[in-house]
């Protein structure tokens, strides 16, 4: 049945479920009395679910009762206000009412004992405000639930599920033993409990209201009753049951419908408030008086006169049990709250705060210490009386062997807490405590996943943020170099000198020096193109593509330029005799050069027609220089040493040049990539240069050298002051990009430094 439809007076019950002595007779026969106002009150920021508010006054500042000292820090926050006037003597750590007794962030205020209160703004008839405005002065005022944990009512009100509330219900079960502060406070306030209810209606515009209470509170239940008048809300009163008072649980007594495991009850369209939320919702609106104050029960048999008071938050425990009439000696342990799910105050002078329902000053008598734990024996007790119906069994061997997957499996975030289960276990097992480490291992686990993942994320997004300016720079580098080399080919093109009939001056046997120009920035636009491409397959973007298809009508035009040149001035094979060293230089630095054009377009994969044709007539050049080169270095007959009149000492020197001249000979045609042709010419050279070298030792008496062979390949000096050229360019380039400040002009010149300096290097290597 839908929960919309709900019959009156029509109830149902929960699964488990206990029912200890209520003791409730103590504190709930006399009227709701007012605390004393005390010399000093402790006020912490953080007395709710979420942020703690941030303070807005300092030391020594005075304040009035009802200003705001601390403003909410954050959506998920409440302001706090001053519940007295005096002056604010301290902000800082200060004990605070909770289990682990660790300390928290709190705003001092010396009360002065005039209670001189700020200018108020009540809204005796709110009809007209928007609901915005209203959700406002309800957040502004400083209202935590009052009934539960303290979850910041004006976010309970704005978290709108996909459908709407359609039942509002209004907890005034007040289950647990000993706890009377909803009972009195809905026997004397009533009238204002339906109002703050109006309030709410107003904002919500459920198609329902329903009021629940159990039936071991006959005064509050008649007095709702008269209070209802005319209104359509249902009261619904049921069976004493504890922990009825659960949200979820109250849910399922008052509509017969389950809140999903890991849901809110906004998510099947309803909505739950406390009764003394509601009130002090109606102070806020109608009186414009902040949260300041809350009835709290002081119950216990240590206690002399047992009573409910309406207490200023901040105000000592200690100064509230010397009230009440605290007697020491009967005194066995203070628990804030009640005896199910209270905890044990070991410091009396911490304050009460916004959830401070109770103070529960108990004898040996009444709460005797728990005998020792004993192992389980498997009794079901405990499963029998979860109201959530877990496996209370399960979830306590999964928290020992800290098996976190199986309690979330089990759903131990299910568990209310509400310590049934603990309270029918026949080996006395804190099963709670258990459950309560549990939850917190599990959280604390989760936040350093969390923070992990974050971590990693913003790893990896710095890494591809790197790789993108990696690249966009290597673009750019590239980009430059092909303009450059396309502006050199297109005014080498532009200045060829030409004869009389339009054709180009005819030039020396081997490669003229615009002909190798024009080879080099070919070459460089086809590396530059080969980069961009390899960048393109593992990084497709259109920036990218849009850069390769700019380097690769730079090398095409580049390539052309050098093809109309080598065809303009075809080379002549030499056929007479090289004159000297330079000219044998020239034309083995020719052949390599040829070399190299050859090896590159073989590697392409699908060449055009241009290209084979470039290739063949590369081969043929290629063919004709080596050839001259095998010539050249074909040696000459030895003709005899002549020794006569020539020093010992000097021929052995000369041997030892000519033999070192010829090693490095054969060394840079291997290292050019020389055929075995053209190196055997040099090879015998060498042979002949060192036998010369041993019949020149002998001559000269001196003992032959050892002859040590190395495959090692030392680099030219030339090489080496190039390549430490480039280093230096490219580690200055490097520090002024990683400089924010870095001028627009100093990262240009360093760029030309570095293309120029690369520049050389690959000429050289050519």
């Amino acid at each position: 049945m839908s929960a919309a439809h709900t019959p009156d007076g029509q109830i149902w019950d929960i699964p488990g479920g206990i029912h200890p002595a209520e003791h409730k007779q103590l504190s709930n026969r006399t009227p709701i009395q007012s605390a004393p106002l005390p010399k000093r009150l402790i006020v912490p920021l953080n007395q709710h679910i979420g942020a703690p508010a941030e303070p807005v006054v300092g030391v020594g500042e005075r304040v009035l009762k009802g200003q705001l000292i601390a403003a909410a820090n954050g959506f998920v926050s409440v302001p706090v206000h001053a519940p007295t006037s005096g002056t604010v003597s301290f902000i800082g750590p200060q004990s605070y009412p909770h289990a682990s007794g660790m300390p928290a962030p709190a705003i001092v205020i010396d009360s002065d004992g005039v209670e001189q209160w700020c200018t108020l703004t009540p809204y005796p008839d709110y009809q007209p405000l928007d609901n915005s405005a209203l959700i406002e002065l309800i957040r502004q005022a400083g209202i935590s639930g009052l009934g539960g944990a303290g979850f910041p009512t004006a976010v309970k009100l704005n978290a709108r599920p996909t459908q709407k509330i359609h039942t509002l219900i209004i907890n005034g079960t007040e289950c647990e033993p000993y706890i009377t502060a909803d009972d009195l406070l809905m026997r004397e306030c009533a009238s204002e409990l339906i109002g703050g209810i109006d309030i709410l209606v107003k904002l919500i515009q459920p198609d329902q209201v329903l009021i629940g209470i159990e039936d071991n509170k006959p005064e509050a239940i008649a007095a709702v009753r008269v209070a209802l008048a005319e209104r359509n809300y249902q009261l619904k009163v049921f069976p004493t049951k504890y922990p009825s008072g659960g949200e979820k649980q109250l849910i399922q007594i008052l509509t017969g419908v389950e809140v999903p495991s890991g849901g809110l009850p906004a998510d099947i369209g309803m909505l739950c408030h406390n009764v003394g939320t509601c009130v002090a919702i109606y102070d806020a609106v109608i009186h414009g008086k902040p949260l300041i104050s809350r009835i709290t029960t002081l119950t216990g048999e240590a206690l002399a006169r047992p009573m409910n008071v309406e207490v200023l938050l901040g105000t000592p425990v200690c100064e509230l049990l010397e009230f009440a009439g605290l007697d020491q000696a009967k005194l066995n342990r203070l628990i804030m709250g009640g005896p199910m799910m209270g905890f044990t105050l070991s410091d009396f002078s911490v304050p009460l705060i916004k959830t401070t329902n109770c103070l529960l000053a108990s004898t040996t008598n009444e709460l005797p210490a728990p005998p020792p734990a004993m192992p389980c024996i498997r009794c079901g007790e405990c499963a029998q009386a979860c109201p959530v119906s877990l496996l209370p069994q399960q979830l306590h061997f999964f928290a020992i062997g800290q098996e976190h997957e199986q309690l979330k499996a089990h759903n131990l975030f299910d568990c209310i807490e509400c310590g049934a289960c603990a309270y029918v276990c026949p080996s006395n097992i804190p099963l709670v405590q258990y459950y309560r480490a549990a939850k917190g291992e599990i959280r604390e686990l989760e936040q350093k996943q969390l923070k992990a993942e974050q971590s990693k994320q913003r790893f990896e997004l710095r890494q591809e943020r790197l790789r993108r300016a990696d690249e966009q720079k290597e673009a750019e580098r590239q980009a430059r170099a092909a303009n450059a080399a396309q502006a050199k080919a297109t005014q080498a093109q532009a200045a060829s000198p030409l004869d009389s009939s339009g054709s180009a001056a005819a030039k020396p046997a081997g490669l003229s020096d615009e002909q190798k120009k024009l080879k080099i920035e070919a070459s460089m636009a086809q590396v530059a193109l080969k980069k961009a491409e390899k960048q393109l397959l593992t990084h497709a973007s259109a920036e990218l593509q849009a850069q390769v298809d700019e380097l690769r009508s730079a090398a095409a035009t580049a390539q052309h330029t050098l093809d109309t040149f080598i065809a303009a001035h075809p080379p002549a094979p030499p056929v007479a005799p090289v004159a000297n060293d330079v000219e044998l230089k020239k034309i083995k630095i020719d052949a390599a050069m040829l070399r190299a054009q050859v090896r590159k377009l073989e590697k392409l994969e699908a060449p055009s027609d241009e290209q084979q044709s470039q290739l063949q007539q590369l081969r043929s050049q290629l063919d004709a220089a080596e050839q001259l080169l095998a010539r050249i270095n074909t040696p000459a007959p030895a003709a005899p040493v002549k020794t006569v009149g020539i020093d010992a000492a000097d021929l052995l020197k000369k041997a030892k040049i000519e033999l070192a001249m010829k090693r490095a000979e054969l060394r840079k045609a291997e290292k050019v990539g020389t055929n075995d042709a053209a190196l055997s010419p040099l090879r015998a050279a060498l042979a002949a240069a060192e036998q010369a070298l041993h019949h020149a030792e002998d001559t000269s008496g001196k003992p032959a050298p050892e002859l040590l062979r190395t495959d090692k390949q030392p680099i030219d000096e030339t090489t080496r002051t190039l390549k430490t050229e480039v280093a230096f360019a490219r580690a200055d380039l490097r520090k002024l990009e990683r400089d924010e400040n870095a001028a627009p002009d100093s990262l240009e010149q360093a760029r030309v430094r570095l293309a120029d300096a690369e520049h050389k290097l690959t000429e050289h290597q050519m």
